[in-house]
């Protein structure tokens, strides 16, 4: 006779399936909304979508843990019921179209519940990512063109097949400039001109003022990608842009950008076709890029074991200066840094680890306008002891003993952010030849000046605190001392009253929390001789208080400015709808 108590599993399994569905239900409807959002310009309204969706899963997975501990009440830290309802749950989710994300959100409530170190297989599923599910007869996640008569009705064709509630500025016009385009890159290829097929995502890829077609072109001797960005403009719906090389794309997908917004049924079968246009990227990054970071993280997790079975080298201290507030470490020949953060910090470091936190949860809200390097955040998470190197574990344990703990065999680090890794850019100036180096001067400014227009201020403006990405592009990664924008308190330099003042090592004048005088900027950037006059001759207006008072303004005013995630020389106008 089974007794109501052994069915406590297989009603928790019912109850995390009920709430996992809940939240693709929710997410959903606020991804869905992306596309009138971009009909209607309501750009105010696409931001706040963002940031209620980024909210979503934590919501959800508080209730769902709630509805849990009531459901299994004193069986709620049990194994053995997990191991049950870890099974039941199973065979809810095997067929459906969202498996992998199913089986993340099982994890995210067993792993609240039992703050589990490592991983614990029993009661997690572990192998999500080395699984692929059983194959579901469907319609592919794009359309394919086959054998077009020309590249301008190829054009045509695949944007008329995409439904707006706002026309076209001029549909045929927009098709010929972007058949140009993919006329000259097939002849810069050395490729014949006739295109053979062209399959383009059936959804519309949604992200700030910006919609984006993604597709891949075939010819006789070669394939590429194919992406149109659209802008809506006050003339109607216009083709910005086209991009045609991975590089290019890449950039687009970049962990530096705000997710995208994409109504799609099988994630799985998308985030597959962006890898076969963008084979560098990483499965987690692309599931990253499209809204679903948290099985994103899932993933990441399992690229990092994968990458620790096929590799011999140690965890080791990151290059680049030391930084006050987080301890940082990578391997050789892996891409990605983790961040700890430490213990206790100099005195000039009025902070807290809470109130570091908070700045790395508002980087995950806002608009990172490709210059803030996104962070996942990691908890207990196990390594062999053997995979880190003396010097590193003797540092960690001087500066972050709170956050790690270490055996003989093990090491635990309780929190951490994990990261892309990118050159410092005080690194990078040194290693890089004069064209690399005015190059990245001047993209630092502009790094600045992207940050400003989304609210962002930096802080810390040392070039140590910034790096260069594989593509050249200048980032942001200190997150200690950054603030919004609107919050400072920008001010002239007062005058000194005498000349001893003006030797004063302290201020003679009131100096508030927030103040900043950006006149001194230069002498603390960092940056000598030549790049410097350089620095100067594209961004003097850094270091004059109206340009962040005119800033300020437009953000008061509600004036969204959308940073472009690509070249302008990629524009099929250079005027600006």
């Amino acid at each position: 006779m089974t007794s109501a108590n052994d069915n406590l599993p297989e009603q928790a399994a019912q109850a995390i399936r009920r709430a996992f569905d809940s939240y693709q239900a929710q997410y959903a409807a606020i991804t869905q909304r992306a596309q009138a959002r971009f009909e209607g310009r309501d750009w105010p309204g696409m931001q706040v979508d963002a940031g209620e969706r980024l909210d979503l899963y934590k919501k959800v997975v508080d209730e769902t843990v709630v509805e849990i501990k009531r459901v299994l009440g004193g069986r709620v830290k049990d194994p053995e019921a997990w191991k049950k309802a870890k099974v039941a749950y199973a065979d809810l989710v095997v067929k459906v179209d969202l498996w992998e994300l199913a089986e993340t959100f099982f994890n995210s409530i067993t792993r609240r519940i039992f703050a589990t170190v490592g991983v614990n297989p029993q009661i997690e599923f572990v192998d999500t990512c080395s699984r692929t599910q059983p194959v579901q007869i469907g319609k592919p996640v794009y359309r394919s063109y086959m054998s077009p008569p020309t590249t301008g009705s190829l054009i045509e064709t695949i944007l008329g097949d995409y439904n707006f509630a706002v026309d076209y500025e001029d549909l045929r016009r927009d098709a010929e400039l972007v058949a140009a385009k993919i006329e000259d890159h097939l002849n810069k290829a050395g490729s014949a001109n006739a295109i053979q097929q062209a399959d383009m995502v059936t959804s519309v890829l949604f992200r700030g003022k910006g919609a984006y077609l993604i597709g891949r072109v075939y010819s006789a001797s070669s394939n590429f990608p194919l992406v149109l960005a659209l802008l809506n403009t006050s003339a109607g719906i216009v083709v910005d842009a086209v991009l045609l090389d991975e590089d290019e794309v890449s950039i687009l997908f970049s962990f530096t950008r705000a997710y995208f917004h994409v109504n799609v049924g099988r994630p799985a079968e998308l985030v597959g076709f962006l890898k076969s246009i963008m084979p560098r990227k990483r499965i987690a990054e692309l599931y990253i890029s499209i809204g679903y970071n948290k099985h994103g993280k899932s993933e990441l997790y399992c690229d990092l074991l994968q990458h620790l079975e096929s590799s011999k080298e140690k965890f080791e201290i990151a290059a680049g200066e030391r930084g006050m507030v987080m301890e940082v470490f990578t391997m050789p020949d892996y891409d990605l840094v983790f961040k700890v953060i430490k213990d206790r910090f100099p005195p000039n470091k009025n902070t807290t680890r809470e109130e570091v936190m908070a700045k790395y949860y508002l980087v995950f809200k806002h608009d990172r306008a490709g210059r803030l390097v996104d962070a996942q955040e990691f908890e207990h998470l196990k390594f062999d002891r053997s995979r880190f190197s003396e010097d590193l574990l003797e540092q960690l344990q001087s500066v972050a003993g709170g956050c790690v703990e270490v055996d003989d065999d093990h090491v635990v680090i309780k929190h951490a952010y994990v990261e892309r890794r990118v050159t410092p850019l005080n690194v990078y100036l040194k290693e890089v030849d004069d064209i690399k180096g005015r190059t990245a001067i001047t993209d630092y400014g502009q790094a600045i000046k992207d940050l400003a227009a989304t609210n962002i201020f930096p802080g810390d403006m040392l070039l140590k605190n910034f790096g260069v990405t594989r593509h050249g592009r200048v980032v942001f990664y200190d997150y200690d001392e950054l603030c919004l924008l609107s919050d400072c308190n920008f001010r002239v330099m007062p005058s000194s009253r005498s000349y001893e003042e003006e030797l004063s090592a302290e201020p003679w004048f009131n100096v508030g929390e927030n103040d900043i005088f950006p006149e001194e900027f230069s002498y603390f950037l960092g940056i000598k001789g030549e790049l410097k006059d350089l620095f100067l001759q594209d961004h003097s207006d850094l270091f004059e208080v109206d340009f962040w008072h005119q800033i300020q303004s437009r953000i008061k005013a509600r004036k969204i400015i959308d940073i472009l995630p690509y070249d302008q020389g990629r524009r099929l106008r250079r005027t600006a709808h």
